[in-house]
């Protein structure tokens, strides 16, 4: 019953928000897609200057190279579908540029599959404990999934255009209440 509901709220969301026409619900996951990066999209028009109109795909690659190279760091990406973004150390370097101390290189390895992998792990956790809303997953960036890919660039350019963000390790933990 709940999966129906939340069916339901999403085609009506898709509706509102004037999203692609879905006419089966075995699209469901395109569809929630589409709301995802609607709605960062919708933050990132909000950090921004103008606040009125949602950031291109140019705009986010010129803010990713842009915010790399004013921290001297040597990458740049050209696309979300550049094969150097596979090994997760552009995110790593973009993460780092947004909050210096944050990466620990040591544990950053590339050369195989597997390392690839791992580094895009410790970019998502990273992003995210840096308060990013990032909800790609690490094969999204291994796998250099385009549409994937520019969520986690608009997920850490949202971060960084709102720097009041709370970050995980400044969250008190929860005390026991006995």
């Amino acid at each position: 019953m709940k999966s129906f509901r939340n069916k339901s709220i999403s085609v009506k969301m898709r509706e509102i928000l004037t999203l692609s026409n879905v006419a089966q619900y075995t699209f469901f996951s395109a569809l929630v897609w589409q709301l995802m990066r609607a709605y960062t999209l919708t933050v990132l028009a909000q950090c921004t200057q103008s606040g009125d109109s949602l950031a291109t795909d140019k705009e986010i690659i010129a803010w990713v190279n842009k915010k790399l190279a004013s921290s001297e760091r040597k990458r740049a990406i050209k696309s979300f579908q550049d094969p150097t973004i596979s090994d997760a150390c552009v995110v790593l370097d973009l993460i780092e540029s947004i909050k210096p101390g944050t990466i620990s290189y040591s544990l950053v390895k590339t050369g195989t599959a597997e390392d690839n992998l791992e580094n895009a792990k410790y970019a998502i956790t990273s992003g995210r404990k840096i308060g990013a809303k990032i909800y790609a997953l690490p094969e999204d960036i291994v796998e250099v999934k385009p549409r994937m890919v520019m969520t986690v660039f608009a997920c850490l350019m949202a971060r960084d255009y709102t720097p009041n963000v709370k970050e995980m390790s400044s969250v008190e933990p929860l005390k026991n209440h006995e």
